[in-house]
């Protein structure tokens, strides 16, 4: 499952707000409510860096300590981490992985930043000109100590889009079989 919190050698690092019980509860006040959201923002994307998460389903996640404080005995209900997700979506920082919105792709770079990080690894290990599988990227030897590896198909994809439209990179072929070369 996606949503497996990760292993035990992963130390998640929660925001002070975190051990605020009211932090669980949506606000009333619009503004309060605003920045409470923000708060939920950037927590989930710091989570999922942290935990290397890609997608987070819904459901699932809503009983991980992502959204519930066991020691508070506190947890966000399901329409408030939509609502959150749905800014999130709105801002760019998540995408919904399908229509039913069951499923969100965490984003806690833009796809023009995981062109740049790739494009930069690609540069730094003596890539360039060379041909690769979309596996080789997100998974290969040479990754396993990059921010990028196990990245997420579609958020890869995306990334590399932005390469070849910046002509630094061009794909070729479709699905398994489908690679890239580097300039």
């Amino acid at each position: 499952m996606s949503t497996a919190m990760s292993p035990a050698s992963t130390t998640t690092i929660f925001p002070p707000l975190y051990s605020f019980p009211p932090f669980f509860t949506r606000q009333p006040n619009a503004a309060t409510w605003t920045a409470q959201r923000t708060g939920w923002i950037s927590f989930i994307h710091l989570y999922c860096r942290t935990h290397k998460l890609w997608r987070l389903h819904v459901a699932d996640a809503l009983d991980t300590e992502l959204f519930r404080n066991a020691t508070l005995g506190r947890q966000l209900k399901l329409k408030d981490a939509m609502e959150v997700l749905e800014g999130m979506v709105a801002e760019g920082g998540a995408e919904w992985a399908d229509k039913e919105k069951t499923t969100v792709i965490v984003l806690w770079r833009r796809h023009e930043e995981w062109g740049n990080v790739i494009y930069d690894w690609i540069d730094a290990t003596g890539q360039k000109g060379t041909v690769l599988t979309l596996y080789e990227i997100a998974h290969g030897d040479l990754t396993l100590d990059q921010e990028f590896h196990g990245i997420e198909e579609t958020v890869l994809k995306k990334a590399l889009g932005v390469l070849v439209k910046r002509g630094s990179a061009q794909v070729f072929g479709t699905g398994d079989e489908m690679g890239v070369k580097f300039f």
